[in-house]
């Protein structure tokens, strides 16, 4: 029978896989390593990925309306404005698709043609003024970090005799709380909330509530998130799961892990029952933190309720003992979630390379994923990624070099990420040539590095967090820093890279075109 995991839970589990990918063709065959094989007892049961909640409306209206859409985007570049696409289509086209194109445009990034299409959209006859026209722009132009537009919007709405109800001051608020100066814009969402009170259509909903306490939780303002707890008791309006989430969450991410707890008993005490995403937080929580007596107990108190683990559950785990080099217990995790019948994602492969890593076991990290890569399928840049960054935190920087060159070879095109992870590496281990070599790579793929780059991909430098980790394993570890805009890196010492220690396996092996050279002291 298959298992089925909850609308919210897929959220999770599909955030690291929509990333950009790569393709290497090779022959079709089992990606699962040799060594993970011995792990698994049961076979392969695909778990199926169900709504909890009947979906309202007309799917395949809903499908016509995407498929029109997408046929609008496919038809409009920098020489033919999206204006003119429009024209083509306007018998067809209605609010509903200027909804669907205001979000595929955010999502690209690009804030002004939602303005053309909002401006078109004004001069048909169809066209009524509604907040939730405006609500949904007000949205995009604050994740892009427009909140002037917004405001501007805001304004235009009062004008064309709309009223504004609680959802536009709800976009309102989350505009201003994408705004970077983060005190003023928690100033700024407090006042809207407060006039929000007063304005009987636009009262505060649980929506409100819970923008505002992941907010003052994620600026660690314990007072403000006590206060408006106290508010919600207060008031008509009732803290449900989704908040409590959302708060716990905010604080776990901020290792502020007794306000977790805090947020957690309030939880239980008002009777609101913990959902998937709820286990699945803790156990990130305290992962992290290498809580590990909390994080288990948490996950056998999971199994022994109604909701079901999801793959994030395990990923989270398995990813956590990596990092604590706790390697038997995160194979244990694996093999226990192989024989529930979950099969694992790219993700779940990604946590494995990543442990092996932190444990010294650079060949098995190579062996799964030269596994996925003759699986034939499109691979996620962010495997990619793992492979490199196990051979940099264990001092193999010339691998990762290696590795990079045939899988550009095949097609390949790194993302600005995969370049920051190398750039960083090489500096530590104060090799010119391989620094070189791949800022001449950035710029044939056209990737320009900015100020943000070389101080992002230089932080480690300054900080004693995650980079203080592979400090006893990575070579050249007190190297002086680069400046990006000067010649220095050209002036660095010849490269010095330690190599796998005493005893390790020594590996030389071909897959394809992709081929991995380890070699001893």
């Amino acid at each position: 029978m298959p298992l089925y995991i909850s609308t919210l839970s897929l959220q999770l589990s599909t955030t690291v896989t929509t990333t950009s990918t790569f393709s290497l063709k090779k022959s079709d065959f089992n990606s699962t390593p040799p060594f993970l094989r011995g792990l698994i007892r049961k076979p392969f049961v695909r778990i199926s990925c169900v709504s909890a909640k009947r979906k309202t409306g007309s799917v395949s209206e809903k499908s016509e309306s995407q498929e029109l859409v997408y046929l609008l985007l496919r038809n409009f570049n920098d020489k033919k404005p999206l204006i003119s696409t429009l024209n083509k289509y306007v018998k067809i086209v209605r609010t509903e698709h200027c909804f669907l194109l205001f979000e595929e445009l955010g999502k690209k990034d690009k804030w002004l043609q939602c303005l053309e299409v909002f401006r078109w959209m004004q001069k048909q006859r169809w066209y009524v003024a509604d907040n939730g026209v405006y609500s949904k722009l007000i949205s995009v132009m604050g994740k892009k970090g427009q909140t002037r537009m917004a405001m501007w919007l805001f304004s235009e709405m009062r004008n064309s005799g709309c009223r504004p109800d609680t959802s536009v001051y709800n976009a309102l608020i989350t505009a201003h709380l994408h705004s970077k100066d983060k005190p003023k814009a928690l100033a700024k969402a407090l006042g809207y909330f407060e006039k929000m009170k007063g304005i009987e259509r636009c009262n505060p909903n649980n929506v409100t509530y819970n923008i505002l306490l992941r907010a003052f939780a994620q600026a660690r303002n314990v007072d403000q998130v006590n206060a408006l707890f106290k508010d919600l008791e207060e008031g008509i309006v009732s803290p449900d799961t989704y908040t409590y989430n959302g708060v716990m969450d905010a604080y776990g991410k901020n290792k502020m892990i007794r306000e977790m707890e805090d947020v957690l008993s309030r939880m239980k005490s008002n009777q609101t029952k913990p959902d998937i995403i709820t286990f699945n937080l803790l156990i990130d929580a305290y992962g992290r933190r290498q809580s590990f007596d909390k994080m288990e107990q948490v996950f056998k108190s999971l199994l022994r309720s109604k909701e079901k683990p999801t793959l994030p559950t395990f990923n989270s785990i398995i990813t956590n003992y990596g990092k604590a080099r706790l390697r038997e217990k995160a194979e244990t995790m694996y093999k226990k979630m192989t024989d529930m019948g979950y099969t694992p994602s790219f993700v779940t492969y990604e946590s494995l390379i990543t442990t092996y890593g932190y444990c010294d076991c650079v060949s098995r990290a190579r062996e799964i994923f030269d596994s996925m890569v003759e699986s034939g399928k499109e691979i996620p840049a962010s495997t990619l990624n793992a492979m490199l960054d196990a051979y940099c935190m264990n001092g193999l920087p010339r691998e990762a070099d290696l590795l990079l060159e045939n899988v550009c070879s095949n097609g390949l095109v790194p993302q600005a990420s995969t370049y920051k992870l190398l750039y960083k590496a090489y500096t530590k281990a104060n090799i010119k040539e391989l620094i070189d070599k791949l800022l001449k790579r950035m710029d044939k793929d056209g990737i320009v590095p900015n100020k943000t780059f070389f101080l992002e991909a230089l932080g480690v430098f300054g900080s004693s967090g995650s980079g203080s980790e592979t400090n006893s394993r990575s070579a050249g570890s007190g190297s002086k820093q680069i400046n990006p805009r000067s010649e220095s890196h050209s002036r660095l010492p010849g490269s010095s890279t330690k190599q796998l220690r005493p005893g390790s396996e020594s590996t030389s092996r071909s897959i394809g075109s992709v081929r991995l050279v380890q070699r001893n002291n």
